[in-house]
Order: structure tokens, then C-alpha cells, then sequence
């Protein structure tokens, strides 16, 4: 397998250039030690990619260069902290944090809400965030793990010929033992009632690389399908395990960062047939992609030393991360004017984003991900999922965009949100108010 070279701190400081007074800092809480480097890297990569593509392009976003800086969490919680503190201030203010971790966004909610910067958690984090009159400040964009879960039932109902046909199937949820694992037991919960299936979950410990047992136990309980929940090395872990146990690979089901080319390739054969969710398509057939390779890489200033890795699925979810800042950075200009603007002004960005059909042309990005548009009461914005196979070299679309079933997510999110604010002695926004 190809290894992906890291830029180094200073390297990156260079091209991010020292924050000038009309510059829009944005931090990079990236991960590329540890366990889960591999993704962290290639996430990180695109989407430094894309903010230095701007700045080549356009000047940075309305005349304001986009300058960044890096700060290596590790994927842990305290660690992520640390890089909150060291950067939330920098540089004239942060202008949101993407930390691609659940565990250090729950660490680091209420931190952001007093400081007033925005966590945007595109595919990962607290899910009942969607919902933007409890939680101002943390945005779900594209689709939450809630609404994915939904996706990830309603894609097993067409393989079974229709939805009312799992009722009695029986399913494992083998999930990675964290917070971001855990996040999607409730919403399974409630669809294995709504649909009738009989429901197992099964945790393994982080950070997943020993599953003999579970699979022994999923072996013995003879599931119909596997909905795997995991990151990192715990994926080719399971993969690898459910072959020597015989369970069929095309029944096991990913969610999306257990769905990128590091975790099929490192699983050999035993990875072929299996499916994954994705919120952003993989490939270098979209024009923004084409336009980085030949803007940045083509001057030497990439951020991965092997262009080999531009158009997988993480780099392409990076430049997503990257495309969504922007944009936010873009709305907030339109109301705030373009200039430097602080957290509170980009949050207000985030919540008043419409990337629809037109702007995805414009960008380059058609069908890249499902088009986005937010509200005060809607901070996720689209709620689909695609899913894709691996067919032993490459990931292969094997449904259209899926949309989640809100008969389930909507009610969730209400009761959680209605907890948290009686938890908090908090009084929900008037988005109506606001308007």
C-alpha cells in the first residue's frame, strides 16, 4: 500500500502564509499520528488542498486570503482540547473547527459556545445538533449519523425486496467502543420497532484490532445482515474476522469511515463484496478535483507528496470540508460584507447555506454530495446517503442518494433536544424571531 507523505508544520506555514489583517485564519485540528492516521491525512490534505486552491484562484474568498494552521490531535479527546485552546484565538480569532472526531466535539461544545465559533461536524458528531435552536454553534452538515443509520436500514429493505420484508431479519450492530460508536444505538432502536427486526448490539473496544470474540458471537447468532460501525484499523479488523468466521462480506454494511480505500485495501481479499455508506463520492472525475491536481499540484504546493491519493474517498471528503468553510465564509461576506470576519459572523454563514443544483455546477461538484441548504432549526441541511461496494479494487455506486427516514430521526431529535435544554436550564431560540 502507498504511503501517504505528510507536509510538515512548517511546510504548511509557509503556504498558509503569516495571517495578515484582512486574512480569515482557520484552524486544522488534524490527525496524522496514531491509529488513525491514515484517514486523518488524507481529510486533512483535502481540504487544506482546496483552501490553498482558493486562494490561487480567487485571491481567498472576496479579496480576504484564507490562511490556516495546524495543530496534531491524535484523534483524542484531550489532545483535541489543547488545540481548541491554542487556536481559538490565533491569528486575529478561529473561524470554525472541523476536528472529524465525535469525542473531542462533545469535549469541546460548550467551549465553542461561549467563545462563539461554530464546530462544523460534516457526517460525524452530535446528531440531534440538527436541529440549530439548542445547539447555535455545532452544524451536522450534509447528513448526521442518525439520519445515516436510517439510510443504512432503508438500503437492507431494498436488498430484501421492500421494507416490510425485514420484519424478523435479524441484525447485528457491531459498533466501536466510543461515543462516536454508541451515537446510532437509539435511532437503530427505534427502526428495529418501526420495522419489526430483531436487533443485537455488539461493542468492541477501541481502538478495534481484536474482534475473535465478537465474530465467534455473531457466528453463533447467524444475523442476517452486519451493520458495521467502526474507524480506523477496527474495520480490515472485522473485515478479516468475518471471513474466518464465513460471514459473507456483501451482508456487512459500513457507515462511512469505515468505507475508504485504506480500510478495504488493508483487508486484502477478505474486504471484497463489502458495502459502505458516503456522504461525498469518491473519484477524480469532478471538475474540482481536475482543477486542484492542475492549480495546486501543478505548482508544487499539494498538500500529499503522492498524488496517488488525490480523488479518494477521505481527500474528496476533505475538499468537501474545505468547500462547505468556504462557502459559509462566502454567505457571511454577503450580510457581514467582505472583510475579516469572527466566528459568531461565520456561524451566521453556516446556518444560511444553500448549495443548490446551480452553485454545485459552478463549483464543480454535481452529484459530488447531495446539495445543502441550512436554516436556523435545520443545521444538517440535506439528510442523504449513498451507498457503494468494493469490488476488490475500487468502491462501485450500488444505490442512488437515500433519503432519511424523519419519522424516525425528527421525533428523536426532539426528545434529545428537549432533555438537553432542561439539562442545561436553557431556552430554545425563536428561529421565527431571528428572522
Amino acid at each position: 500500500m502507498k504511503k501517504t507523505a505528510v507536509a510538515v508544520s512548517l511546510a504548511l506555514l509557509t503556504v498558509a502564509g503569516v495571517a495578515q489583517a484582512a486574512d480569515q485564519f482557520i484552524p486544522i485540528p488534524s490527525y496524522r499520528v496514531g491509529a488513525y492516521a491514515s484517514g486523518g491525512a488524507k481529510f486533512y490534505g483535502g481540504m487544506i488542498d482546496y483552501l490553498n486552491y482558493v486562494n490561487m484562484k480567487e485571491g481567498g474568498v472576496g479579496g480576504v486570503k484564507l490562511t490556516y494552521e495546524e495543530c496534531e490531535t491524535e484523534y483524542k479527546n484531550d489532545r483535541g482540547v489543547e488545540c481548541y485552546e491554542r487556536l481559538k484565538a490565533k491569528n486575529g480569532g478561529a473561524s470554525a473547527f472541523n476536528f472529524m472526531s465525535t469525542g473531542i466535539t462533545y469535549a469541546t461544545m460548550d467551549r465553542a459556545e461561549k467563545d462563539k465559533i461554530p464546530l462544523m461536524t460534516m457526517g460525524f458528531g452530535r446528531a440531534d445538533a440538527q436541529d440549530g435552536r439548542a445547539f447555535k454553534y455545532v452544524f451536522p452538515l450534509i447528513t448526521s449519523y442518525w439520519s445515516q443509520a436510517t439510510a443504512k436500514v432503508q438500503f437492507l429493505g431494498q436488498r430484501v425486496g421492500g421494507m416490510q420484508n425485514l420484519k424478523g431479519k435479524k441484525i447485528v450492530n457491531l459498533y466501536h467502543g466510543s461515543a462516536y460508536g454508541k451515537e446510532t444505538i437509539p435511532v437503530l432502536d427505534a427502526m428495529a420497532k418501526k420495522y419489526g427486526f430483531e436487533l443485537q448490539h455488539i461493542e468492541v473496544p477501541a481502538p478495534g484490532t481484536e474482534q475473535q470474540s465478537q465474530w465467534l458471537e455473531i457466528r453463533r447468532a447467524r444475523p442476517d445482515f452486519v451493520l458495521l460501525r467502526s474507524w480506523g484499523v477496527m474495520t480490515p479488523a472485522a473485515l478479516k474476522s468475518a471471513q474466518k468466521v464465513g460471514f459473507p462480506r456483501e451482508n456487512i454494511v459500513a457507515n462511512w469511515w469505515g468505507g475508504s480505500e485504506e480500510d478495504a485495501i488493508a483487508a486484502g481479499d477478505a474486504a471484497k463484496g463489502y458495502i459502505a455508506g458516503s456522504f461525498a463520492l469518491d473519484g477524480r472525475q469532478f471538475p474540482v478535483i481536475q482543477n486542484i491536481e492542475k492549480t495546486v499540484y501543478g505548482a508544487g504546493k499539494g498538500n500529499l507528496s503522492d498524488k496517488g491519493f488525490i480523488g479518494t474517498v477521505n481527500y474528496n471528503r476533505g475538499v468537501v470540508s474545505g468547500i462547505l468553510m468556504v462557502e459559509a465564509i462566502r454567505a457571511a461576506q454577503k450580510k457581514y460584507g467582505a472583510k475579516t470576519l469572527n466566528g459568531d459572523q461565520i456561524r451566521w454563514g453556516m446556518e444560511n447555506l444553500n448549495i443548490d443544483a446551480k452553485r454545485q455546477q459552478e463549483l464543480g461538484v454535481t452529484d459530488m454530495f447531495p446539495q445543502v441548504k441550512t436554516s436556523c432549526q435545520n443545521h444538517e441541511g440535506s439528510g442523504y446517503t449513498r451507498f457503494m461496494q468494493w469490488d476488490g479494487k475500487d468502491w462501485k455506486p450500488v444505490s442512488g442518494w437515500i433519503k432519511a427516514d424523519t419519522g424516525v430521526t425528527l421525533p428523536l431529535i426532539k426528545a434529545s433536544v428537549d432533555k438537553y435544554s432542561q439539562e442545561k436550564s436553557m431556552k430554545l431560540r425563536d428561529c421565527a424571531a431571528e428572522k
